[in-house]
């Protein structure tokens, strides 16, 4: 596909991040969006992301986007023809402390002011909703029946099917050189096909959205880290479907996939 030579939004990256914009820009009408990734959507880091749905926020405005995006992924595969693998399997998270007891109870009350189902559940609920899982040191914890987990690189294909279909162009293997100012603001981009004008250029860069941030003098406070994961052999006798864990006293969480777990 050719670059277009103007556009109303030019969106640097197809990442899930990117794909996501492109395809509530979309909904909201907007003509004439394009979105630029230099090799593949879901290449960067994407491809990689455990895949957790989770409402359980620390801010209001953080878990109103989580309950929103877990109820869109509910529904993308019906609009969109592209399966998600979104399953609600639930989630629980467990306190070790009376401490991180405290601070679930105070989450999950912000979390039901804007509708989010959760429950808080003691030592045997949790055992009962995780078979083999030891609670001895468990003081108790929350359920979260909505929460779950998919796949996010056929979530990001979905909502790029999504995006296509509003009329966005996704074009793929365009890399961004450089963003073009003028009076203090972004005025278009070059890319190693030609220049493109835009109204608005949106940095979804993941990992690279310092990088791209500095071309236009803007500082963007990442940084890339490496994050270690976990995955078994098959296991026998692994109750299928079991909730996502978390266990954030240790820094740890659990999901069940093919008979196997993920632990990071």
């Amino acid at each position: 596909m050719d670059i277009p030579a103007k556009a109303r939004a030019v969106i640097i990256g197809g990442g899930v991040v990117g794909c996501s914009i492109a395809y509530h820009l979309g909904k909201l009408g907007w003509k004439d969006v394009v979105l630029l990734e230099r090799k593949q959507l879901t290449c960067g880091t994407t491809w990689h992301a455990a895949g957790l749905i989770a409402q359980l926020r620390a801010t209001q405005n953080m878990t109103r986007l989580a309950k929103y995006s877990q109820e869109l992924y509910f529904g993308l595969e019906e609009e969109t023809g592209v399966a998600t693998g979104f399953k609600r399997n639930g989630s629980v998270t467990v306190a070790l402390t009376e401490e991180r007891m405290e601070e679930l109870r105070r989450s999950a009350a912000m979390a039901r002011a804007f509708g989010v189902e959760i429950d808080e559940i003691g030592p045997s609920d949790i055992q009962s909703r995780y078979p083999g899982l030891k609670v001895d040191d468990a003081v108790g914890g929350v359920w979260l029946p909505k929460d779950g987990q998919a796949d996010p690189v056929n979530i990001t294909q979905a909502l790029a099917k999504g995006a296509r279909n509003l009329g966005v162009k996704i074009i793929q293997g365009v890399k961004v050189t450089d963003i073009h100012q003028a009076d203090g603001r972004a005025t278009g981009v070059m890319t190693d096909q030609g220049p493109i004008e835009a109204d608005y250029v949106v940095n979804a860069g993941g990992m690279w959205a310092r990088e791209i941030g500095a071309k236009a003098g803007v500082a963007v406070p990442l940084h890339a880290c490496e994050h270690f994961y976990i995955v078994t052999e098959g296991i026998d006798g692994l109750t299928p479907n079991l909730p996502v864990l978390r266990v954030p006293d240790e820094c740890a969480y659990y999901k069940e996939d093919a008979g196997k777990i993920l632990l990071g």
